[in-house]
């Protein structure tokens, strides 16, 4: 009965239909509702636009999937013109803030759903907004999985449905871009994208095959290498333009475009990277609408530095916000001319609710250094009117942008599909679907730490121990009947004491000199970085540079022989092979930019048969420390010297195989001594794997009473000199 007539209760109460409780009647006289409070908002706001539903109808959308299709624009068949004529086609107008009346790419009714959209979810508070943006996103849990950001898993995205586009370019014919896989870096760069995620995938996939450099702005948005844990940071090396690594990073200015383009180029033998990842942004907050307006210029710069640093034939990646303006539009037009293919794309990664594209374009056309030239000029042109009331509104002329049917229809239907995905992504909840591109499942954890003892037995899985503590056999005039196969052997001139080299990350690196037992030093009062999972066969040499009193000294480690290489073992690869990829990895760590930092040199290795070569660039110079009396030094390709003490002479053919030179054809070829059997292909089996050119190695001391420079006089003869050597490689080898 209470619950039927609460009236009556309420009536003992003074109650009266129609007036309110209390004393005269005031208060509330309608119904109290149930609570719609969301989140931490105030009891009773209400954000205006959500008092009603979207009038959208996002069910009919079709879940997003991972087999992405990939619209091209059509190719360009128009010729760049000049650079007098490009920069004609700059527009300098009033400036305007505002988005609602740019239709010349896209239909004004869709233009304003999205604005009125983007409108209402502005108003959401973070927690409300992060929430909605969970359910709208099938892929935003997986997040960045084991890399430091969601930004990787965008690269990762991209990278799959552009074919590998990225970590193995390709040109127009398909061939790859990277020819010589075993010698050859991937080069490319990275830049407003800090703190580091597309970088840190291209690393974990290509590992100490590729080198990067890269340009963001310094601050809190700047690379954070030390949070690399999926790959090595030591292979990318950031460069803030003017200044080097004390520069502000600012991709606006001029003079940082200039310096960034130098130092790649330089770093790269003057041809540039093999593509180039931009993922420049900036908060907008409250402003969000106006977003592709704020950054016109970030988005022009983008596209500078990538026609300035990417080689011919190489691509290029950025990401873009609403194109409706012209001065957007004439920007993908400009790379629609420089490069071969272009598309806008959407990854499935990238939250559908927001503004986010993607240009993507393959294949950098030669002879673009006009449009290079015209966006130099646009963006010195801004510099200067940053803070008037002009601004330059377009790059490419509307009217010449219209006139090319193909491409103002591809970029209108573009626009539009994208904005009513957009509509629709901003109202719709959809399931969270699995992870398609190769990346293990597996949580993001830091490097679990390690000794120095317990990491090379880690690397080298069981090998017998006995291996590393083989000393080199001494060269002597009794024993030099073993280098009887002159075609077998290469050299390195020696300069300090052989010693074993493992790199544990950063500037964790232990030495061992292979004596057992086992005793792991730190490599300390140097500064230089490795890579971990690292294991080198090297010298550590004391460098010098000019003589006399300007003589300068410094620490360098010189790789003899590489083992395992960031994770990879390379050790039953031909020696001659390893010190290939051994050269490609200190072009991947090395860091130009850091004068202060101890180099890493790969030994020069010369034929045996072309010992002669190694006498010529020896010669007598005064040193720190020799008290004015001249000192033997050997003056490597990089024109430092060091004091060497003498030549390391390896087996680079495996038994019974022997390397010959036919007499006819004047070709070497490989002969089996036991089975008689000649090839002038490279045998498997003949290949010397590690273990064995390290116990076979022999070692020509270059002491006291051996003769190798004319100007030495004492010579024992009971010690080889140059002359008995060269010989005795004389009489072997007689091609």
């Amino acid at each position: 009965m209470d619950g039927s007539y609460p009236f009556l209760k309420d009536a003992k109460m003074g109650y009266r239909e129609g007036e309110g409780l209390g004393k005269f009647g005031q208060g509330r006289k309608e119904i109290v509702e149930a609570s719609m409070q969301r989140g931490r908002r105030g009891l009773g706001l209400k954000i205006k636009g959500f008092d009603g539903d979207l009038d959208v109808d996002w069910h009919e959308e079709s879940e997003p999937s991972a087999y992405e299709q990939v619209e091209w624009f059509p190719e360009c068949s128009l010729e760049i013109p000049p650079v007098a004529e490009l920069r004609q086609w700059m527009v300098i107008d009033q400036r305007k803030m505002e988005i609602e009346n740019e239709t010349n790419f896209c239909d004004q009714e869709l233009l304003s759903n999205v604005l009125k959209c983007k409108s209402v979810f502005d108003e959401l508070e973070g927690e409300e907004m992060r929430r909605a943006r969970t359910r709208s996103n099938p892929y935003e849990t997986i997040r960045g999985v084991f890399f430091l950001n969601r930004a990787a898993m965008k690269m990762a995205n991209m990278d799959h449905v552009f074919d590998s586009m990225f970590t193995n370019p390709r040109d127009s014919s398909g061939k790859p871009l990277v020819r010589d896989k075993d010698t050859e870096l991937l080069y490319f760069a990275d830049v407003c994208a800090g703190p580091g995620g597309f970088s840190e995938y291209v690393l974990w996939r290509k590992r100490w095959h590729a080198k990067g450099f890269g340009m963001t702005l310094k601050g809190p948005n700047d690379f954070k290498m030390e949070d690399f844990f999926a790959a090595s940071s030591e292979l990318f090396e950031p460069y803030y333009g003017e200044g080097g690594v004390d520069g502000d990073g600012d991709i606006t200015r001029p003079e940082n475009i200039s310096e960034f383009r130098r130092f790649v180029l330089e770093n790269t033998d003057w041809k540039g990277v093999h593509f180039l990842m931009a993922d420049g942004g900036f908060s907008v907050e409250g402003q969000e609408n106006l977003q592709e307006i704020l950054s016109k210029q970030l988005l022009l710069c983008q596209i500078l530095v990538g026609l300035s640093v990417t080689r011919t034939g190489g691509h290029f990646v950025c990401k873009t916000f609403d194109l409706f303006t012209p001065f957007s539009v004439g920007l993908i037009y400009l790379l629609y001319m420089c490069f071969e293919r272009v598309s806008l794309f959407k990854p499935v990664t990238s939250r559908p609710a927001n503004s986010e594209r993607y240009v993507v374009c393959r294949g950098l056309r030669s002879g673009t250094e006009p449009v290079r030239d015209h966006l130099f000029t646009v963006n010195l042109k801004l510099n200067l009117l940053r803070n008037s009331e002009q601004d330059v509104s377009c790059v490419v002329p509307l009217d010449t942008i219209k006139s090319d049917t193909a491409f103002y229809k591809h970029m209108q239907l573009s626009n539009e599909s994208h904005a009513t995905a957009q509509v629709k992504a901003l109202a719709k909840i959809h399931a969270f679907i699995r992870n398609p591109w190769l990346i293990p499942d597996k949580a993001r954890i830091a490097p679990s730490p390690t000794d120095a003892k317990s990491k090379f037995y880690e690397l080298i899985q069981g090998s017998d121990m006995e291996t590393f503590s083989y000393k080199a056999t001494l060269l002597s005039p009794e024993n030099i009947e073993k280098i009887s196969h002159v075609l077998d052997y290469r050299c390195m001139v020696a300069g300090g004491q052989q010693t074993f080299l493992l790199g544990m990350g950063k500037c964790q690196i232990y030495l061992w000199d292979g004596v057992i037992p086992m005793r792991w030093k730190k490599l300390e009062s140097f500064k230089t970085e490795l890579p971990r999972d690292t294991l080198l066969l090297v010298e550590i040499i004391q460098e010098l540079k000019g003589e006399g009193k300007a003589q300068r000294r410094i620490s360098s480690v010189h790789i003899l022989d590489a083992l395992i290489l960031n994770g990879t073992d390379i050790r039953e690869q031909h020696f001659n092979q390893r010190i290939q990829m051994a050269e490609k990895f200190v072009k991947a760590v090395s860091k130009r930019s850091r004068s202060d930092m101890n180099p890493i040199r790969v030994k020069e290795v010369y034929r045996l048969e072309e010992m002669e070569r190694i006498f010529v660039r020896l010669e007598m110079k005064i040193t720190k420390g020799s008290s004015g009396m001249p000192r033997l030094s050997y003056t490597g390709r990089d024109d430092r010297h060091f004091l060497p003490t003498g030549l390391h002479i390896i087996k680079t053919v495996n038994d019974p195989w022997t390397m010959c030179c036919s007499r006819n054809s004047k070709r070497k070829y490989f002969h089996n001594t036991q089975s008689k059997e000649s090839t002038y292909e490279l045998p498997p089996d003949s290949i010397t794997p590690f273990h064995v050119c390290y116990f076979e190695r022999l070692f020509w001391a270059w002491e006291d009473g051996v003769r190798v420079h004319d100007s030495q006089t004492r010579h024992n003869a009971e010690k080889l000199s140059k002359e008995d050597v060269l010989n005795f490689i004389q009489v072997h080898y007689q091609p």
